[in-house]
């Protein structure tokens, strides 16, 4: 199966962190929609996704997509019983790599919820980022939350 096509900048990001790329397709492709489109697609979007997550700014971003909606309109297509499990509306790298230290077993928080957290700016999107955020593209959702 062809590769996606990577920003250049990635690529040496990648043959260095290839086993957090591996993993975070992984997590995607577990909770792929079947419906949602062929199993290639799938698995080109899972990958795009998590080469993207080697990047250093916001998830979409490094995705090259022009706001957070357009993001939480993919990742709810592709994958909605992941997005449904990101309840709290945690940054999506973020959530992705604490969805894998989950699986793991690895306690990675400082606190024992996200509530008392020091850290909770660093996780959430703030009320700043939420502003400049355009509305969610879709009512289905059911919270009104702007995906990173």
């Amino acid at each position: 199966m062809a590769q996606p096509a990577l920003r250049t900048d990635f690529a040496d990001r990648m043959a260095h962190r290839g086993d957090e790329v591996d993993d975070v397709r992984g997590l995607l492709l577990a909770h792929a929609d079947p419906a949602a489109g062929p199993a290639e697609m799938a698995w080109l979007v899972a990958q795009a996704v998590a080469v993207a997550c080697l990047g250093d700014d916001h998830l979409w971003q490094d995705l090259q997509l022009a706001h957070r909606g357009e993001l939480g309109a993919l990742l709810r297509h592709w994958f909605p019983s992941l997005v449904a499990l990101n309840a709290g509306d945690m940054k999506w790298k973020k959530f992705f790599y604490r969805q894998l230290c989950l699986q793991a077993e690895i306690l990675i928080c400082k606190s024992p919820s996200c509530a008392v957290c020091s850290d909770h700016a660093l996780c959430f999107e703030s009320t700043e980022d939420a502003a400049a955020s355009p509305p969610p593209l879709s009512a289905d959702r059911g919270r009104s939350a702007h995906p990173h």
